[in-house]
Parts: structure tokens; sequence; C-alpha cells
């Protein structure tokens, strides 16, 4: 886990300054929300040859969900997609606190509290939804 001061200074930085946002051409993305709160995602993956040659994401909503899908583009393109399946379960049963998280997760560390929140599981995971719809029944087993 990583200190408070840094994990805020990571959501904070990756909620002003979202990494890979916006439409893939040609690729269809998957839109789901929160109602809860107000959140909202959608989510590009442009997966050639079982991997992620380019994974956005656009949305609206608390820094949680923005930072979270903002991270999520930054570790898995890349990635295999079982790679991706892989370090989202990972990031899943962190969030959910189920398991510590591993150094694997990198900077998706800095979400490690947010299993003590009951109320912003869900924020945190909405793009990794998404994501999980976006790839569907890939060929590769995860």
């Amino acid at each position: 886990m990583l200190p408070d001061a840094l994990s805020r200074q990571i959501i904070a930085d990756h909620q002003r300054r979202p990494r890979h946002t916006g439409p893939l051409n040609g690729v269809a993305g998957v839109t789901l929300d929160n109602p809860g709160c107000g959140d909202q995602v959608t989510v590009w993956a442009d997966v050639q040859d079982g991997r992620i040659g380019h994974l956005t994401f656009s949305g609206k909503g608390c820094a949680i969900s923005q930072s979270s899908a903002s991270l999520m583009t930054v570790a898995l393109t890349g990635r295999t997609v079982p790679e991706a399946r892989a370090l989202a379960g990972q990031f899943r049963a962190m969030v959910m606190g189920e398991e510590p998280g591993s150094p694997q997760l990198g900077d998706l560390l800095a979400l490690a509290g947010v299993s003590r929140l009951h109320a912003r599981r869900r924020c945190a995971l909405l793009a990794w939804r998404a994501l999980e719809q976006t790839l569907g029944d890939s060929s590769d087993p995860a």
C-alpha cells in the first residue's frame, strides 16, 4: 500500500489530467453509469492479435471514478487480454478488500484505501466493469 499522501497525489493528478481520453475511431465503446453518485464512463479498447493496443475512456463523475479509469488505461495499454484480465482481477480483489494490493498494481495501489469506503467501491470499479464488457467473450482465456 502507498502512503496516504502519495495516494491522494496520484488520484488528484489523474483526475486533473486524465490520460488516454476520447473515443477510438472504428471501435465500439461501452458506457456504464453509477446512478448512486452520478458517475458515467465510456471505455474503448482496440484489441489486435490478443493485445490491447489502445485503451481510452471518457466520463464524468467523482475523483475516484475518473482517476480509476485513467489509471486503468495507463496500466493496461499494451498488455495481452489475459494479462489485462489478471491485473483487473487483482485490482478488483484489492478494492473489495479481499486481498491486499500487490506491487504488480503499480500506481493502481493509490486506490487501495477505497476498500474501506464501501460506497466508493462501485466508483473505483465502474471503468473496469465497462472494460470487462468491452473485451466481451474474447477467445483469450484469463
